[in-house]
């Protein structure tokens, strides 16, 4: 099996700028993809010089707006900034651009003449920003106008059946070299499994970037190599997914792969965003992933597409991790007995009589927070924004509820022995520093509550930190998360037999 190659797009505004971060992750890497549209209109007339100021292959690509890029100066001034990127070839091939990147619709014969002749290879791409573009192989074999183009698909996908389809149709395509990628959250799996696409590279974007100001569908280099042990995928390679919608962490992935990769074990747990389960699950069948951890509000939509649901999955209608076995999904939950076991740690006592706890949030796992309130003897309230749904689970436990909001701060204070925090898992990174972030904005804390946060996000949460400050005892669901993945792992490994 041949692997991609890795690409790491750099789009800083200086040539400088850019040849750093080709240093800093050169060893991650095997080409740079220097974005020509995010340079200064002074840097952009040195273009030549990049490829001698970095040691790897580099792909020239000046993208238009239409297309996703930044250039609009037009296609006059755009053919000039090829024509001198590519001019007055050196000897030593390594001081020229290795590739360039032309649109399916932009033809120049000088430009393309002059790439042949100086050994640069012509990627030949189509870009849709909007929307999936179909029959993939007819549109690969149509953009190969004289058999030495690389062919390339970028599209949006709107569903993960779009982006499903793409890997169906890859499979057809062979032959020559090609690049296939979809945008958006939807998408980033098209970068993690390239190799499944035969994809000839897959692109990476510089961490520092990743986190700045770009969604969830690219990701860094260093990630790709070292969370999901990109080079070392092979095709004895178990598949597992982490799904969920919009999934904005994926330290569950991240702690599973690493204790794969500590016991020299061949599986990898890769991220897989869709709002709707049954995308999830036609692509998991598509693409041979043997298991999935379900995150989010999956865990009770995925329950009536199971043949079968084991210990406390049947009991609670909830399944956080499903095997793919010959005749369908077999549902299990590792969240109960996981979070009763963090819980107890963090408060050194397995009963919780006389306390009186907030439970914020009524989907998903607040209602494995109730489950385990209740066997472990606590008063609890629910608070959630929609009051149907937090009467509906506390009636099931005898306990209180009321709306998440200002109007409800005296109950909440009758309520605040001990305060968990099940939202927090909704929260994306971008929303960590917004005011929106904290769910108790309306609360001041005194210092005596203790705090359980489900997030497992590696910054404090806006509701940790406040909580913090004030003197109280906080914790996330780092413990949690431990314990369920030594769960997970142990279910993974048995693959289809029963766990119980």
């Amino acid at each position: 099996m041949n692997l991609p190659l890795v690409c790491l797009t750099v789009a800083a505004p200086t040539l400088e700028e850019n040849a750093a971060l080709v240093q800093k992750y050169n060893r991650y890497i095997d080409i740079a993809e220097l974005r020509v549209d995010f340079l200064t209109p002074d840097e952009q007339l040195y273009v030549r010089r990049f490829p001698a100021m970095v040691n790897v292959p580099c792909i020239l690509a000046i993208r238009r707006k239409i297309d996703g890029g930044l250039f609009e100066s037009g296609e006059i001034s755009r053919t000039m900034l090829f024509g001198r990127a590519l001019a007055f070839a050196d000897q030593n091939p390594q001081k020229n651009f290795a590739y360039v990147d032309f649109e399916d619709d932009y033809h120049i014969p000088s430009l393309q003449d002059a790439a042949l002749a100086f050994g640069v290879r012509i990627i030949r791409s189509c870009y849709d920003i909007e929307r999936p573009i179909k029959n993939l192989k007819a549109r690969c074999d149509e953009m190969r106008k004289t058999g030495y183009e690389i062919p390339k698909i970028v599209f949006m996908p709107k569903t993960l059946a779009d982006v499903t389809h793409m890997f169906q149709e890859a499979t057809d395509i062979n032959g020559y070299e090609h690049i296939l990628c979809a945008l958006g959250p939807l998408g980033q799996v098209t970068r993690i499994l390239a190799h499944k696409l035969n994809s000839y590279l897959t692109y990476v974007l510089p961490e520092e970037t990743v986190a700045r100001d770009v969604p969830v569908d690219y990701i860094d280099p260093i990630a790709l190599d070292e969370t999901y042990c990109f080079r070392a995928f092979n095709t004895n390679t178990a598949l597992f997914a982490l799904a969920g919608w919009p999934l904005p962490s994926t330290a569950s992935a991240e702690l599973h792969n690493t204790c794969y990769k500590a016991a020299d074990v061949n599986v990898r747990v890769i991220p897989l965003r869709s709002p709707a389960i049954n995308d999830i699950l036609d692509f998991a069948e598509q693409l041979d992933i043997r298991g999935v951890i379900v995150d989010g509000v999956h865990k009770e939509a995925v329950v009536p597409e199971l043949i079968k649901l084991v210990g406390d999955a049947e009991k609670y209608k909830l399944s956080d991790i499903i095997i793919r076995t010959d005749n369908g999904w077999v549902g299990y939950n590792t969240g109960k007995s996981a979070f009763q076991a963090a819980l107890s740690q963090f408060m050194a006592t397995k009963k919780l009589r006389h306390r009186r706890i907030a439970i914020i949030g009524a989907d998903g796992d607040a209602k494995i927070v109730a489950a385990v309130v209740k066997e472990m003897g606590g008063k609890a309230c629910i608070f959630n924004k929609t009051i149907a749904t937090a009467k509906e689970l506390a009636d099931k436990y005898g306990f209180e509820y009321a709306l998440l909001g200002p109007e409800s701060a005296r109950k909440f204070e009758r309520y605040s022995d001990i305060i968990i925090q099940t939202l927090s898992k909704e929260i994306t990174s971008r929303d960590l520093s917004s005011k929106d972030a904290d769910s108790l904005y309306f609360y001041q804390f005194c210092g005596t509550e203790k705090v359980f946060d489900f997030s497992c996000d590696r910054k404090n949460t806006p509701l940790m930190k406040r909580a913090a400050l004030a003197g109280c005892t906080v914790c996330n669901g780092t413990e949690m998360m431990r314990q369920q993945t030594a769960k997970q792992i142990e279910i993974f490994l048995r693959g289809e037999h029963d766990a119980e």
